[in-house]
């Protein structure tokens, strides 16, 4: 007796819907999907908006340890063998639409559907690699390129191929809190960036490829900087 065909999983449209373990929910801006300290028994996939992840010192310092956008993955603590708490806040930066899987769901999908698996795995990899990158970039880099790099990454350009994007409302001190210096500096420095094209803001913000030059090429920026301040 022939045994019929499994199916294939389909990881977008687990991914897509609610059913067995997964429920979708919405965030407005700066509402949280889970709290540092929380137990920690759910992964949530961001369908739409963008947010970010943050830790709280014992004297209440606020640092953030990344930007979250469409596709990305979200409590992946949870997935430790020992039961345990929330190591970080994930918030809202835009309105946010995503889907809550719980642990034992996650898991067990893990252990069945490959295509999944191998879905989560390329995901933890780029996470860890842009971890990286972000704290090269604390280390190094001044304010204004980190401002340039978060604005960069918040349009995602360079990675969807579009040569300009929209930026959804977001306050200057959120900015600021992101790259770590005061809204003062970010007001500054956004100014600077309009002033020389690289961006248009009138509620949302405007991002041009040519913000690019602030984080690469710095000879090329800086000469463009001088020859508009000689013009103002």
């Amino acid at each position: 007796m022939i045994e019929p065909k499994k199916l294939l999983f389909d990881t977008e449209a687990f991914l897509a819907t609610a059913g067995l373990g997964r429920t979708i929910v919405q965030l407005k801006a700066k509402q949280t999907f889970f709290s540092q300290g929380d137990r920690a028994d759910s992964v949530f996939y961001l369908r739409k908006g963008q947010a970010k992840l943050t830790v709280v010192s014992m004297s209440g310092k606020e640092a953030t340890i990344t930007l979250l956008s469409t596709g990305d993955f979200v409590g992946e603590e949870s997935l430790a063998a020992v039961p345990g708490l929330r190591l970080a806040t994930a918030s809202a930066v835009t309105p946010c639409v995503a889907l809550r899987i719980e642990k034992e769901e996650i898991i067990r999908r893990m252990h069945e559907e490959h295509t999944f698996s191998d879905r989560f795995l390329s995901f933890l990899l780029a996470r860890c690699m842009r971890i990286q990158s972000d704290l090269v970039d604390q280390l190094f880099n001044s304010s204004e390129k980190r401002l340039a790099r978060i604005l960069l990454l918040m349009a995602q350009l360079g990675e969807t191929g579009h040569p300009e994007s929209l930026i959804p409302k977001i306050s200057q001190e959120t900015l600021a809190e992101m790259i770590g210096t005061t809204r003062s500096r970010v007001s500054f420095f956004m100014n600077r960036f309009r002033k020389l094209g690289f961006i248009e803001y009138n509620g949302g913000i405007h991002v041009h490829r040519s913000l690019l030059n602030v984080v690469l090429l710095d000879r090329s920026y800086q000469g463009t900087a001088e020859k508009a301040s000689l013009e103002i």
